[in-house]
């Protein structure tokens, strides 16, 4: 097919150029150290506190108050004066209720109680409280049934936690639902965060119909795509779908507009050494600089990764369902992660039973945790093409090259869906 606006002899040497330049066949490890020194570099932007769940703090949170700001009753009970009790009175005369929210009120004269609940300021001259609990009240009069008693005790003091100007949180925490409490308690409505990739997701090829559509019997609905999105919904982003036929015009023409508006592409398909396999030859075409194609692993050895000028990065996945979703896990979501400054955690397990894998490959391999042991099950499934194998597993245990028995003694790197 003839390429529109094209000067055959200078593309090809550009071509030839950038795939002499580019790293094939290379190890999981180096296609993750070259993957993780090409991040997106976020902005800062303003949200309101309703939408700031799930993102990264920019700036530092520092309290407008002490914390507590208030010396608050932990316990329902009563509250005393700790030298009433150290003068040998046991038996309490209850003249008041401090309710949770109500001004402090105060306790007066020797041998008296107030009735006090969580959450409610101390009431002035009072410096312990007692649980109901240990107590026993008949007629307005409380008998201690406790032989201890503890100044200050079941009291949280104020400034305890933190002092007004304290800092509570430091940019570069993601906020999940303790940090949500912690800014909302400080009275910020509007927040600063780092800003969000925006992220298209792309499908390639002929055979692929919509999901509302009946395929053909030659055709298949799309899902790679909807796993990807799913992906980038989970962490917060809207990932934008796009499709492309197996055409270079209409992929080149449509990367090109892509490309313009987004800051990472997700693409599946059209990477291998298919005849219509035109996607590495396009992005270069398009500027994009391939950094490796081919990864000494299985499911998903033919991953081409490559970034532009002005830093955008592109994944492009195999096609095969399984190798699109256990790539994008492996390779995409740690660098969103430590382009957010979100370190990932480092998971590790045993499998429950040996496993045999005799080619040289780093070997990806679905498991579901045993909730009983902790321990891997393995779930190795039909291929790469074997989507509906993944339903019910919990990840993925990262099994090393170079080893052809893995066995159950030994721990290995996991990853979460």
């Amino acid at each position: 097919m003839k390429r529109k606006n094209s000067d055959p002899i200078k593309w090809k040497k550009v071509w030839q150029q950038s795939v002499v330049k580019m790293k094939t066949n290379i190890s999981v490890a180096e296609a993750e150290s070259i993957i993780l020194s090409n991040l997106f570099i976020p902005r800062e932007e303003t949200v309101s506190s309703s939408a700031m769940q799930g993102r990264v703090l920019a700036e530092d949170i520092k309290a407008d108050r002490d914390f507590p700001p208030f010396n608050r009753v932990a316990m329902d009970g009563i509250c005393i004066r700790f030298e009433d009790y150290s003068k040998g009175i046991r038996n309490f005369k209850i003249t008041g209720v401090q309710a949770a929210g109500a001004e402090s009120v105060a306790l007066t004269g020797t041998g008296n109680a107030i009735e006090v609940m969580t959450g409610a300021i101390l009431p002035e001259n009072a410096d312990v409280v007692i649980r109901y609990e240990d107590l026993e009240i008949v007629d307005d009069e409380a008998t201690l049934k406790i032989s201890s008693v503890r100044e200050w005790q079941n009291i949280h003091l104020m400034g305890s936690d933190h002092k007004k100007g304290d800092e509570v949180m430091p940019a570069g925490i993601k906020i999940n639902y303790p940090e949500t409490g912690v800014i909302s308690t400080v009275g910020i409505q509007n927040i600063k965060v780092k800003s969000l990739p925006e992220i298209a997701v792309i499908s390639t090829g002929n055979e692929l119909v919509d999901i509302k559509e009946i395929p053909l019997p030659h055709q298949i609905r799309k899902s790679n795509v909807h796993v990807l999105r799913s992906m980038c919904e989970r962490n917060g982003i809207a990932g934008n779908l796009f499709h492309f036929n197996d055409d270079r015009d209409e992929m080149e023409a449509g990367l090109k507009s892509v490309l313009k508006d987004h800051d990472c592409l997700l693409l599946s398909g059209a990477v291998s050494m298919g005849k219509f396999d035109f996607l590495p030859e396009v992005l270069i075409r398009l500027g994009v600089k391939p950094l490796f194609h081919r990864v000494e692993q299985r499911p998903g050895k033919p991953f081409w990764f490559g970034v532009t000028e002005d830093s955008k990065a592109v994944f492009a996945f195999p096609g095969n369902p399984v190798s699109t979703t256990i790539c994008a896990r492996r390779f995409f979501l740690p660098w969103l992660w430590r382009s957010m400054g979100i370190s990932p955690l480092n998971q590790f397990m045993q499998i429950e039973s040996e496993i045999e894998f005799k080619p040289n490959l780093t070997y990806f391999l679905p498991v579901i945790i045993d909730r009983s042991t902790g321990k891997a099950i393995p779930k190795p499934g039909h291929g790469s093409g074997d989507l509906a194998n993944l339903v019910g597993t919990d990840g993925f245990v990262e099994l090393p090259a170079h080893e052809t028995i893995h066995s159950t003694e030994n721990t290995f790197p996991f990853y979460f869906w």
